[in-house]
């Protein structure tokens, strides 16, 4: 492994919104029909500055180039379950460790952080990766992403202990 995870600030903006946005449809399309891309890509593909500037949002990087983003955040309810946020690996280096080195680094840092529970809405392109990690498949999802966008999802969920 070359490369090395860090937590995000509001100066990756650009490197997260390229790397989502030159990923994204390449990883999706296999699973997802183009009337459902066309609609939830353009609202999936960007980076959001609050998750960046957040502290536990971080990149794999290498040679100053971002090659996967992923985190975490607590929920707003119950201090003892973490959601996982926008996850994504650079279609160019799959199969190199990146996602699982990102999501383990968010995973010990929600554990250290008091979060024994992570939730998880996983595309279907990404449920292999996360039943790869210890999550465990509640059932399809539909996330509202604007009024009359619905994009299929999967519920997934894992202890932290």
């Amino acid at each position: 492994m070359s490369f090395v995870v860090r937590p995000t600030s509001k100066a990756d903006l650009a490197a997260v919104d390229a790397l989502l946005a030159r990923s994204y449809p390449r990883l999706l399309k296999a699973d997802y029909p183009p009337s459902v891309l066309v609609t939830a890509l353009p609202l999936i593909s960007r980076a959001q500055p609050a998750l960046l500037a957040s502290g536990t949002y971080y990149v794999a990087e290498e040679a100053a180039e971002i090659l996967g983003a992923g985190g975490w955040t607590r929920d707003g309810k119950r201090a003892d379950l973490g959601h996982i946020r926008h996850v994504a690996t650079d279609h160019r280096a799959l199969r190199r460790g990146v996602g699982r080195a990102i999501l383990r680094h968010a995973l010990d840092m929600a554990r250290a952080a008091g979060v024994t529970e992570m939730a998880c809405w996983s595309t279907r392109t990404a449920v292999p990766f996360y039943a790869a990690l210890g999550f465990e498949t509640l059932g399809p999802m539909q996330v509202e992403l604007g009024p009359g966008i619905r994009f299929p999802a999967v519920r997934m969920k894992r202890r932290l202990s």
